[in-house]
């Protein structure tokens, strides 16, 4: 999975900071306000931006980790995440 074309936006370290999004989910791209707001390392790619392999690659890790494949999600240092647009969720986990 280290071929997929995550952008990387910095800001201040909290770990590996991992956005999974879809470039069309409005509340996907309200996280990425929120995250950049908070000024946040973060790393993200636009999963209906990838290749078939790719996104299945994703929904497979995703499903792994959180039980379900939806958008936004966050993972945090590989092993904790954010699912959905969470505000309190994120502002505590990075503020």
């Amino acid at each position: 999975m280290n071929t997929l074309n995550f952008k990387e936006i910095e800001g201040k370290d909290k770990g590996k900071i991992e956005l999974y999004a879809l470039s069309t989910c409005v509340w996907c791209k309200k996280t990425k306000k929120l995250l950049d707001k908070l000024k946040v390392k973060y790393s993200f790619v636009y999963v209906d931006h990838l290749d078939e392999k790719e996104k299945d690659e994703i929904r497979e890790k995703l499903q792994k980790l959180t039980g379900r494949c939806s958008f936004p999600t966050i993972v945090i240092n590989k092993k904790d995440y954010i699912v959905g647009f969470k505000i309190t969720e994120i502002n505590e986990a990075f503020n």
